[in-house]
């Protein structure tokens, strides 16, 4: 095959995977864009083993079979509640891919330049730190380590060290000869992704997930560089570019810097300080500290499961907001029976979508449209916060974090600046949650207080929910 038809092959699969990319936007088009941009990866694969002469090679065509029939295992067995795990991992293998490609071209491939050599030094680094990275937060996703952001002593100092020393050692690696420095450059890029992940917490797994798949795609893109193939190059940059501008949504969702990220500080907060009392916080007594003292200490009465037949009487307008609980519970057919009640009985039933709900972005979305909740019925956060005051009932199914009232005044935790459904407005709340120990990211939740105007079922979320429908009836 001639340089010039690869190149015409290479812009054309390119657009293919933009097209599908583009398509895989829209719900109404997202399975054709994800069979376009899958059948267009396995056309560039077929390509390059045309353009390199690899058809006869029996080990690649062993290798892509055993790959085929892995990734077919993944596909059928891998659950929904699993997929942000399922991400992470893809992340990492690709950029311990470009890692190894990148070190097998140092090492085999005569003559480097000066450019291909510190473009295949750079493409290791990245490869290998995204791979460490990405493996911290398949650990933490699938609760196989602490979830709770982990900092070893003096961490900032040695995450910036570590940095400084891949970078000294990218010089080292182009001015010396021999691939003592490259190794090196890859065991310190390896602890620099431990380094990076083990910080991040719940509360910023997602914009991790995101970033790492966008530096997944970097890696390829420079090795591309290094091996001089356009094709890979091309591919590797469009994943990085969509991977970072998904990055940037959910930093601006999720109210975070990236830097903070970055430097550890993922619980810094952003934007202009909150009010010691915020809008969406629980109601304070009317009463002043001098008339508490006197007054006598009745306890508050709790919401009662009996009482949630006469708010369903007086309820026209309806949300509910599901999280990672109703996902672990595999409980999507209950909550689409809810809805269905719901709008028999006359009422308007929305969702409120949370941007990390489901630990990724749009996951609650499809765990939804698993059950063929319509899509129009789905509302994100900014869209619905506004009628959270006027609503006359929500239920609260298997979130936590993301309805938290306390990340407008918690500062230092996890949470803190977190943009949050605010639930806490509405005129009744039903939650129903594993129990009332704080969520994900470590931080109380007050709306787990007794009140009179919150119902809390606490337990499995399925057994919760068939509770509920044998109330509605």
């Amino acid at each position: 095959m001639s340089d010039t038809v690869f190149y015409i092959l290479s812009a054309c699969l390119s657009l293919a995977v933009l097209l599908g990319i583009h398509w895989m936007s829209r719900v109404e088009t997202a399975v054709r864009g994800n069979r376009l941009s899958a059948a267009a990866m396995l056309c560039a694969i077929l390509v390059t083993f045309i353009k390199y002469d690899l058809l006869s090679v029996a080990d690649i065509w062993i290798g892509l079979a055993i790959g085929s029939l892995i990734s077919l295992a993944l596909a059928r067995y891998t659950r929904m509640i699993a997929m942000p795990q399922l991400v992470g991992l893809l992340n990492g293998l690709g950029g311990f891919a470009s890692a190894g490609a990148a070190l097998l071209t140092l090492g085999y491939k005569m003559d480097l330049g000066l450019f291909e050599r510190f473009t295949a030094l750079l493409g290791m680094a990245v490869g290998a730190f995204t791979f460490t990275g990405s493996l911290i937060a398949v650990g933490k996703l699938h609760r196989l380590i602490s979830q709770k952001p982990v900092f070893l002593p003096r961490h900032r100092a040695l995450l910036a060290g570590s940095l400084c020393l891949m970078a000294l050692l990218i010089v080292l690696g182009l001015l010396l000869p021999g691939m003592a420095y490259a190794w090196l450059l890859a065991l310190i890029s390896l602890a620099f992704g431990l380094l990076f992940a083990l910080p991040v917490g719940g509360a910023d797994m997602p914009i991790t997930i995101s970033l790492l798949n966008s530096t997944s795609g970097v890696a390829a893109a420079i090795t591309g560089m290094a091996l001089g193939d356009v094709l890979l190059v091309s591919v590797g940059g469009i994943v990085g570019a969509s991977g970072l501008l998904l990055t940037q949504i959910m930093c601006r969702a999720m109210n975070r810097r990236l830097s903070a990220i970055l430097l550890s500080r993922s619980a810094a907060k952003v934007s202009a300080p909150v009010p010691e009392t915020a809008p969406d916080a629980p109601a304070a007594s009317a009463a002043s500290k001098e008339e508490a003292d006197v007054l006598p200490d009745v306890p508050v009465r709790a919401a009662q499961p009996e009482d949630l037949p006469g708010w369903l009487g007086e309820a026209r307008e309806v949300i509910i907001i599901p999280g990672y609980g109703m996902a672990v519970s595999q409980a999507q057919e209950q909550v689409k029976a809810l809805h269905d009640a719901l709008e028999k009985g006359g009422r308007r039933v929305r969702f409120a979508i949370h941007p990390v709900a489901g630990r990724m972005p749009g996951h609650m979305n499809v765990l939804l449209a698993e059950v063929d909740i319509p899509y129009d019925k789905l509302f994100e956060m900014d869209d619905i916060n506004p009628d959270m005051a006027s609503t006359d009932l929500v239920f609260v199914i298997g979130a936590n974090d993301v309805v938290n009232p306390a990340a407008n005044t918690a500062e230092g935790t996890p949470i803190y600046g977190l943009p949050v459904l605010e639930a806490a407005r509405a005129k009744k709340l039903v939650i129903c949650n594993f129990d009332s120990k704080p969520g994900y990211a470590g931080v109380d939740n007050p709306l787990y207080q007794p009140s009179p105007d919150v119902l809390l079922m606490f337990g499995d979320a399925k057994e919760s929910l068939s509770k509920i429908l044998a109330l509605i009836g």
